[in-house]
């Protein structure tokens, strides 16, 4: 009920209630009740009545443009054409809410929505045998599916392992997928107040040797500007492969490299990060904690920046990196594929095992042959020129909320209209330290 009564006000170009003309987006598993609730809750009592379900026959289409990938609808319908208005973003297909079928009867919906529901796997939890799932409801309930990044999306429809067993489901739905942007008034070496030194693309070579100077000094590192030094900033868990890392440090720790691991996760994978300092002195080290500043340092301090993702919807580490000269060291998944490009931004890894518990020794490989090429790659000219390449990008989110705006107003929402064009507001949130 929100846009037909909240006075919004935080717009100089609009203020009072939205009305009922609007595009509803639901966003992950947790609110994918919701085209369901607007059908039977809302349109039963003649509440937005512009969203209107019609039955649609889909055949698969690719299409794709820059940062954009549309894994699309042909439609046919005796009725005519209807675009609507409930778009459903996946953000991790990895967490989907499935629940005991018996659960259904606690939703306060009819019975004719049990087959969107309805699912079964192979895990005995939370219970063996038929399952609700939430996720596979709001993709079928929706009007259009997005995902995060296009390849991503191109993932999302591969396969049973990276679709996560509604790889089917998607391919009768159609997927777009679009690149996120990040914030670049928090992440900005040149006004950044966690860093000693400011810099731009001018600059960043000077800067950036002083910066790592102050980085190995305050994690209690041997301070050498000529030693290449790899970040890692992440949670500790299986999707973002810090299990992996852990197993290939002792491989390549015995080059001319350091490296500093910032994180917090499961306890397990947290004391692997701590020992890295008993067994590696003067070359590793682990700090299990939520440290923003910290953060920041290493961003701007360290020379590459190790993302060795199982998958990876969008990712912004490499944003932030590239933004600060930072080069990305990443598997071949998801946002990292769209967003680092081999040779010109980052160095690509290849993509890596998605089964998250063990950790398949040719991923190690993967890991400690892209450390070789980037330690060999250090204090060239093409290194130099991969800095200034990261540094040259927008990554704001200025062309992502042109390419939304784009896609939304294609679903015909009534007076909808293009926006005005303008500066990037800042957002109002505390600082925080992406961990996606």
């Amino acid at each position: 009920m929100a846009p037909r009564v909240l006075n919004l006000t935080g717009s100089k170009y609009f203020s009072g209630p939205y009305g009922e003309d609007v595009i509803f987006i639901a966003n992950d598993w947790h609110t994918a009740l919701l085209p369901c609730y607007l059908k039977t809750m809302y349109q039963s009592r003649g509440i937005y009545m512009n969203a209107k379900v019609r039955c649609i026959l889909y055949l698969l289409d690719y299409t794709s443009q820059e940062n954009v990938t549309e894994l699309s609808w042909c439609f046919h319908s005796d009725v005519g054409l209807k675009w609507f208005q409930v778009a459903f973003c996946i953000h991790n297909i990895a967490y989907q809410g499935r629940f005991a079928f018996s659960d259904f009867s606690l939703l306060g919906l009819p019975d004719s929505y049990k087959n969107s529901f309805e699912f079964i796997d192979g895990y005995e939890k939370p219970v063996k045998g038929r399952k609700i799932n939430w996720m596979k409801a709001g993709i079928l309930e929706s009007d259009r599916v997005f995902t995060v990044s296009p390849y991503y999306a191109q993932e999302l429809v591969s396969g049973v392992e990276k679709g996560v067993e509604l790889d089917n489901i998607i391919r009768r739905t159609g997927i777009t997928g679009i690149i996120n942007g990040m914030d670049t008034q928090e992440w900005n070496p040149s006004t950044d107040k966690y860093i000693d030194v400011h810099y731009d693309i001018t600059t960043v070579m000077n800067a950036k040797s002083l910066l790592k100077e102050a980085l190995q000094a305050a994690v209690g590192l041997p301070v050498d500007k000529n030693i290449p030094v790899i970040g890692f900033i992440g949670r500790l868990e299986e999707q973002k492969g810090s299990d992996i890392l852990t197993a290939a440090i002792p491989k390549f720790i015995g080059m001319n490299v350091q490296i500093i691991i910032l994180g917090t996760g499961k306890k397990r994978f947290e004391q692997q990060i701590k020992q890295l300092e008993v067994l590696y002195p003067d070359k590793a080290r682990g700090v299990a904690k939520f440290n923003v500043p910290l953060a920041h340092m290493i961003i701007a301090g360290a020379d590459f920046m190790l993302i060795p993702s199982r998958f990876e919807p969008c990712g912004l580490i490499q944003l932030h990196a590239m933004r600060y000269g930072t080069i990305p060291i990443c598997a071949s998944t998801g946002g990292l594929v769209d967003t680092v490009k081999e040779g010109f931004t980052g160095i690509q890894m290849g993509d890596f095992n998605v089964e998250c518990s063990k950790v398949d020794p040719a991923d190690v490989l993967k890991i400690v042959a892209a450390v070789g090429r980037a330690l060999a790659v250090y204090g060239t000219l093409a290194f130099r020129e991969m800095i200034k390449n990261c540094m040259s990008q927008d990554l704001s989110w200025k062309g992502p909320a042109k390419n939304w705006e784009l896609m939304l107003l294609s679903l015909g929402a009534v007076n909808s209209e293009p926006g005005i064009e303008g500066e990037e507001i800042a957002p109002l949130s505390k600082e925080n330290v992406a961990t996606p």
